[in-house]
């Protein structure tokens, strides 16, 4: 554990120049390869014991591969809430719950653009590099969203 105190939550955001529903096409956990430059491939799993639980494989361009669960998705109020449940190799930490939600700008000068938030929240062993991690790779992976909304 560090010797840092650091918190144990990380928040990002972006506002993307384009429509809510085009931005949250994108947001399936089975999709975040088609705008993660870093994801080389997400696939869903199947699951023998609970078949209404969404498992879906990340298998990242570094040889990472996360299976992540869907804990809450709404599309209503366009928010999606998924935990890590295992890695290889291993996290140095317990858990993670992570939330993107997504809103319309309705009025300014970023009206017509959509408001994105991607929030972790990491269990109490994770340290300041882990946070600063999640920082990072949270804000770049808002920037290739901006950028595949861009292309379509």
């Amino acid at each position: 554990m560090s010797a840092i105190p650091t918190s144990t939550s990380v928040s990002e955001s972006a506002v993307i120049p384009s429509s809510l529903s085009k931005v949250w096409h994108l947001i399936k956990l089975q999709s975040f390869h088609r705008f993660w430059s870093k994801l080389a491939a997400a696939e869903y799993l199947k699951n023998e014991t609970s078949p209404e639980t969404d498992v879906v494989k990340w298998t990242f361009k570094d040889g990472t591969v996360l299976e992540v669960k869907q804990e809450e998705h709404s599309t209503i109020d366009h928010y999606i809430t998924y935990s890590t449940i295992s890695s290889t190799p291993p996290l140095s930490y317990t858990s993670v719950v992570s939330t993107i939600r997504c809103w319309a700008v309705t009025s300014g000068t970023n009206e017509g653009s959509t408001f994105v938030q991607w929030t972790g929240n990491f269990s109490s062993d994770a340290d300041a590099g882990v946070i600063e991690d999640a920082r990072f790779k949270r804000k770049e992976a808002l920037a290739d969203l901006a950028a595949a909304v861009e292309k379509n």
